[in-house]
């Protein structure tokens, strides 16, 4: 965990990291009260068969149907973005002030933003895919599978 100097704000480097453990650190980071900003989430890696990752996120995101109004039906995140948030959204406690509060201190881009340019990311070991035994499949795929049309 990083020391408490100056301004609580972060920056987090997915790329090679795996999704759920980033987003584990960075919900209790969000908890602890700082504000973090992960860049490179396309490059994320899901672990398991990129075939069987693949097919379950379709399943949940694309094969939910409904007879009510196609109006009002939920809406499934298919960016890296949604996906990464809705990881971290899960994680963090959603019936009370302190769980929205700091899903508000979440800021997640694709690539790296003009603004955070040149500051220092920061990446966690314990995270890193290279430990995987088996292979996973970057986040940016599956959302192209999705239907997400960015970063081509």
């Amino acid at each position: 965990m990083p020391s408490a100097q100056g301004k609580r704000e972060i920056v987090v480097d997915a790329s090679g990291q795996v999704m759920g453990r980033v987003a584990s650190i960075v919900a209790k980071l969000l908890l602890l009260g700082w504000k973090v900003h992960v860049i490179n989430v396309e490059k994320a890696v899901l672990s398991g068969d990129p075939v069987m990752v693949v097919q379950s996120y379709k399943r949940t995101v694309l094969g939910v149907r409904s007879h009510y109004s196609h109006k009002w039906r939920p809406k499934r995140p298919r960016s890296p973005q949604r996906l990464f948030k809705a990881a971290v959204k899960g994680m963090l406690p959603k019936h009370n002030t302190r769980g929205r509060e700091a899903l508000k201190r979440l800021r997640v881009y694709v690539g790296v933003p003009r603004e955070l340019k040149g500051a220092e990311a920061i990446r966690f070991p314990e995270a890193d895919a290279s430990r995987l035994s088996r292979g996973g499949v970057e986040l940016g795929r599956v959302a192209r599978e999705l239907g997400w049309r960015g970063g081509e």
